[in-house]
């Protein structure tokens, strides 16, 4: 957590203007992953102040790391987890909002209501692209492990389509002001390897 924390704050201080003795109050920040990297991003965003969205497709994970208190809510309305992190910006509340559901609607959603991010990171397994670390656009959690296990061919071409929308979305808001990083999850590379125009 502490790692994570830092990684954010000197983000913030380093793109955002945020002094070294500051909070993130204000600050947005939106991610993905509260599986095998655990709650460290939820928990070091409100740490260090911001409002912070991260997206979890396994809910049990999503739940399971609520309970545990990394997590400081859960929904599984994309709209309404949005509204909640837009209200949070507004408030300069601290708060981790956990959305059940996949981090590139996430990305769709923001980019077509025109919702500014200032902070934007990545730490799904892409370690592990085709193998479970990464699920496809337009299937559930559960209609994406079937698919895994009984067509790993056709789960392959969706998540590389899924990686190329990913990394169009990043650039869409990035284009808007957000700073974004590849948490060291192979996300940039990935995408790459898929096709996508990565700068």
């Amino acid at each position: 957590v502490h790692g994570t924390m830092i990684t954010i704050l000197n983000a913030a201080r380093m793109r955002l203007g945020i002094p070294a003795d500051g909070s993130l109050a204000g600050v947005t920040f939106v991610t993905s992953g509260l599986g095998g990297m655990s709650g460290a991003q939820a928990k070091a965003a409100v740490i260090a102040g911001a409002a912070c969205l991260i997206a979890e497709i396994n809910g049990h994970a999503a739940y399971k790391r609520n309970k545990q208190g990394w997590l400081s809510e859960v929904h599984e309305d994309l709209n309404k987890a949005i509204d909640r992190l837009v209200e949070a910006r507004d408030r300069k509340e601290a708060v981790s909002i956990g959305y059940v559901g996949n981090i590139v609607d996430v990305w769709r959603v923001l980019d077509q209501r025109g919702i500014s991010i200032d902070l934007g990171s990545d730490q799904t397994s892409l370690h592990n692209p085709f193998g479970g670390g990464y699920y496809a656009t337009g299937f559930s959690y559960e209609e994406n492990a079937r698919m895994l296990s009984e067509d790993p061919e056709k789960f392959k071409v969706e998540v590389q389509r899924t990686l190329r929308e990913h990394a169009q979305y990043i650039a869409n808001m990035c284009e808007k002001g957000m700073y974004f990083w590849d948490y060291g999850n192979a996300f940039l590379l990935e995408a790459s390897r898929a096709g996508a125009d990565i700068l």
